[in-house]
């Protein structure tokens, strides 16, 4: 149960900080919709992630596992079908640009939204896990 709890609450502060990040990430509700996003990444996530990536095997194999981000992209769609007011309208980061460092502005839409939203999804999590290590 303690396990479980640490995952969704790491999911919980992964979206919303993925939706202060980049832009195009809403929650309908506020807060109550952040939660109950959170409560729907975790169990797809928990349940629906080994079948997808079990479906995804040969194509994961092939690409040396490159599609383990569709199989996370799998998972935020599922979501927004599970929780009306979580959608992914597009994904937009206005850029960073700093003296030793400059990443450009990102725009996409589609199934491109949710496969940018999983990357860095990934991201935040697998740092919040190494973070709680």
């Amino acid at each position: 149960m303690k396990k479980l709890l640490r995952h969704f609450v790491i999911d919980t502060l992964s979206l919303f900080y993925i939706s202060t990040l980049a832009s195009g990430m809403v929650f309908g509700n506020g807060p109550k919709t952040l939660i109950l996003a959170g409560i729907s990444v975790s169990i797809v996530s928990i349940i629906g992630r080994p079948v997808i990536n079990l479906m995804l095997l040969p194509l994961n194999l092939v690409t040396f596992g490159l599609f383990r981000w569709v199989a996370s992209s799998i998972v935020l769609y599922i979501s927004t079908l599970i929780v009306p007011a979580f959608k992914i309208q597009s994904f937009l980061y206005s850029g960073l640009s700093t003296k030793w460092l400059e990443i450009p502005q990102l725009s996409f839409s589609g199934i491109w939204a949710f496969v940018a939203f999983s990357f860095l999804l990934s991201v935040v999590t697998s740092l919040i896990y190494w973070l709680v290590k």
